[in-house]
């Protein structure tokens, strides 16, 4: 990198572009190979006759690409050669369930070809999904963040520029139609689905809701707020119990919401052993569908989000830079469980 003949000062084309396209037609022609170091700003600078802020410029262009990275105190490096790349995306999820892997799925296979992902899990710990969005801030020209915290991550967000990132999932109601925002009303999607539900529900003497306060499942609050609605709207006697750990919590003739399907498959096999049916002694639903639930003791019932559409239409605004706040679709499916 000591041509300065490269870079023509009297172009139409921006410096720090004409010095984007010299190192990407250097990595494409052999003479840059992936680990390579590239000189240092100060070098460039010299060598090009450019000004320091325009190959800073131009070297966090080609890291938000994927195509360079940064080692604090040691320089610039060579990161990938797949230089048609367009973009290259950030995703944090809170954890990979298998609704969540029919989500990213879905994103991966609508975004298409050069397209650079690379996935990070917060698992629900504020301080990993806050350091995990500082550490790569600069890296990448695209972050889908899934904020799944019930209290306010706002400030941690707002440290990615808002035309670089779409919040997936959960819905952060201080930010305005500048952002890209797609997530579920878990409030209304709960008591809408619950009373589709509503004459399956009422064979039952009691209805409960069962959380998970010892795992890494996530509640979101909307969903207790709109199981309450409805049980008050229907005169229907309910209880919310915070983890299924004794086959004592299991009761003839009571329903139940179920979340982890680890906790499903405990439910059904405690059933079993009491002789207890299915969708006539004992009901069973759940929250969010994925393909076990459709076999699972001859298929469980769910309330679930589309979440192959979310997928879908989260790389759609990606891919259009559209900005605005906007709900996905929720369902009702009825099976033999309940």
């Amino acid at each position: 990198m000591k041509n300065s003949t490269q870079i023509d000062a009297h172009s139409s084309k921006p410096k720090f572009q004409q010095l984007i396209e010299y190192i990407i037609n250097g990595i494409e022609e052999g003479a840059l190979v992936r680990g390579q170091q590239l000189p240092s700003i100060n070098e460039v600078s010299q060598n090009f006759g450019m000004a320091r802020m325009t190959v800073a410029k131009a070297y966090d262009d080609l890291r938000e690409k994927g195509i360079i990275t940064s080692h604090h105190g040691k320089g610039f490096y060579v990161s990938n050669t797949d230089t048609r790349s367009q973009l290259n995306i950030f995703v944090l999820f809170d954890a990979l369930t298998p609704y969540k892997e029919i989500l990213y799925d879905s994103l991966v296979a609508e975004l298409g070809e050069n397209v650079t992902i690379n996935i990070f899990f917060h698992h629900h710990n504020l301080k990993v999904f806050e350091n995990t969005i500082l550490n790569h801030l600069g890296s990448y020209n695209f972050y889908i963040v899934m904020p799944h915290f019930n209290q306010d991550v706002t400030n941690v967000l707002q440290k990615i520029p808002k035309e670089k990132l779409l919040i997936l999932d959960i819905d952060v109601p201080s930010f305005g139609t500048d952002y890209a925002i797609l997530y579920q009303d878990f409030k209304n999607n709960t008591y809408v689905g619950l009373n589709e539900a509503k004459e399956l529900i009422k064979k039952y003497q009691t209805f409960s809701l069962v959380l998970s306060s010892k795992s890494f499942q996530y509640t979101p609050v909307g969903i207790i707020q709109g199981f309450e609605r409805f049980c008050h709207e229907n005169n229907i006697s309910y209880e919310i119990i915070s983890d299924l750990e004794e086959e004592e919590h299991l009761q003839k003739d009571h329903a139940y919401l179920v979340f982890r399907e680890n906790d499903l498959v405990r439910f059904i096999n405690w059933s079993n052993k009491k002789g207890w049916k299915l969708g006539s002694d004992i009901g069973l639903m759940s929250y969010d569908d994925t393909p076990i639930k459709e076999i699972l003791a001859e298929g469980v019932s769910v309330i679930s989000n589309d979440f192959a559409l979310m997928g879908k239409r989260a790389a759609q605004m990606i891919l259009s830079r559209e900005k605005g706040r906007f709900v996905n679709k929720g369902y009702f499916i009825k099976r033999k469980s309940l």
